[in-house]
C-alpha cells in the first residue's frame, strides 16, 4: 500500500509538514506515515578523544564519554517518540484516520529511499531544526531528496493552508509534459484554479505546445489561466506573476536524473524555493 510520508523533526516546520500531509492524506484518501530519523550527529560526541585519552592513562574518561553517547542516544530516541506521538495527535485532530509512526536511525534521505516504494507523496519542510531561525535557507535534505528519491515531494515553507490555486511554468520540454500528465492523473490538485505560464524566449517557439497543454488541462476539468510572460529574468517574471495573482501552490517538474543537481544548484529554481512564501510541489 502506498502512503503519504511526512518527515518530522524538532523544528517549527514540522507543524506545517503535518498540516500539509494531513491535507494530502485526506484528499488522496491515502494512509499517512509520520517519519522521524535519528541522525548520528544527534547521538554521538562530535569530537573523537580516544587517541588523546592515553595521556595519563585515564581510561575511565573514555568510559565516561561512551556512557554519555549512550545517554544521548536514549534521549534522542525518547525525544523522537514524543515528537511522533505529538504529530500523530495533531493529524488525528484534523480527521486523518489512518496514521502510523516510524522512527529510524541514520540519514533522512537514506530512510526515504528505503521507503519510497511505499510512498505516494513525501512531505518535507524547507528547512529543518538545523536552520530553524532562517526560513530562507534550503535544508541539505531538500536537494538530496530531489536528486535521489523518485516520488513527488511537497515542500512546506510556512504555516500551511489548503491551496485553491496552483501555478506551473511550462517550457514545452518532455519533463513539463510529464508533469502535466501527473497533475491530470492525480486527485491532489483537482478543483484548483490552474495558472499555466511560460516565460517567452527569443530562441524558443512553443506556442502550439502551450495551447495544447492548456487544452489538456481544461479537458481534465481544470479552470486554466494561461499566460506567456515577458522579461529577461525568468525567476523575476515567475515571482512577479505569482505575487500579483495570489498563487497558493507552485508546481514544478523535476529534471532528468543527470540534470537534477544543475536544476537546484545556482538555478532559478533554487531562488524560487529559497524565496517562496508558498508551498512547492516537485513532480517526478
Amino acid at each position: 500500500m502506498q502512503n503519504i510520508i511526512a518527515c518530522i523533526d524538532a523544528s517549527k516546520q514540522s507543524e506545517y509538514v503535518a498540516d500539509a500531509a494531513a491535507w494530502a492524506a485526506k484528499t488522496l484518501d491515502t494512509p499517512l506515515v509520520m517519519l522521524h530519523t535519528i541522525e548520528k550527529s544527534a547521538t554521538s560526541n562530535k569530537t573523537d578523544l580516544s587517541g588523546a585519552i592515553g595521556f595519563g592513562s585515564r581510561e575511565h574518561l573514555l568510559d565516561e564519554l561512551t556512557h554519555l553517547d549512550e545517554e544521548r542516544a536514549k534521549l534522542a530516541q525518547r525525544q523522537g517518540k514524543l515528537l511522533l506521538e505529538a504529530a500523530r495527535e495533531h493529524v488525528e485532530a484534523l480527521d486523518v484516520e489512518a496514521v502510523s509512526v516510524t522512527q529510524r536511525h541514520g540519514d533522512l534521505v537514506e530512510a526515504l529511499l528505503d521507503l519510497e516504494d511505499q510512498a505516494r507523496l513525501i512531505v518535507l519542510g524547507r528547512c529543518g531544526e538545523d536552520h530553524a531561525n532562517d526560513l530562507n535557507v534550503i535544508g541539505s535534505h531538500i536537494e538530496s531528496a530531489a536528486r535521489t528519491v523518485h516520488r513527488p515531494i511537497l515542500i512546506t515553507v510556512d504555516k500551511f493552508q489548503q491551496p485553491s490555486s496552483f501555478m506551473i511554468a511550462y517550457d514545452g520540454r518532455e519533463t513539463a509534459d510529464k508533469a502535466l500528465e501527473r497533475i491530470i492523473a492525480s486527485p491532489l490538485l483537482k478543483g484548483m484554479h490552474c495558472h499555466l505560464v511560460n516565460v517567452k524566449r527569443p530562441d524558443q517557439d512553443i506556442n502550439q505546445a502551450f495551447i495544447s497543454a492548456k487544452h489538456k488541462l481544461e479537458s481534465a476539468g481544470f479552470v486554466v489561466s494561461a499566460e506567456r510572460l515577458g522579461g529577461n529574468n525568468i525567476y523575476e517574471s515567475l515571482q512577479n506573476y505569482r505575487d500579483s495573482n495570489g498563487i497558493e501552490l507552485m508546481v514544478m517538474g523535476a529534471y532528468a536524473h543527470s540534470k537534477v543537481r544543475q536544476f537546484f544548484v545556482g538555478s532559478n529554481t533554487t531562488k524560487m524555493i529559497m524565496a517562496s512564501p508558498i508551498p512547492l510541489l516537485i513532480l517526478r
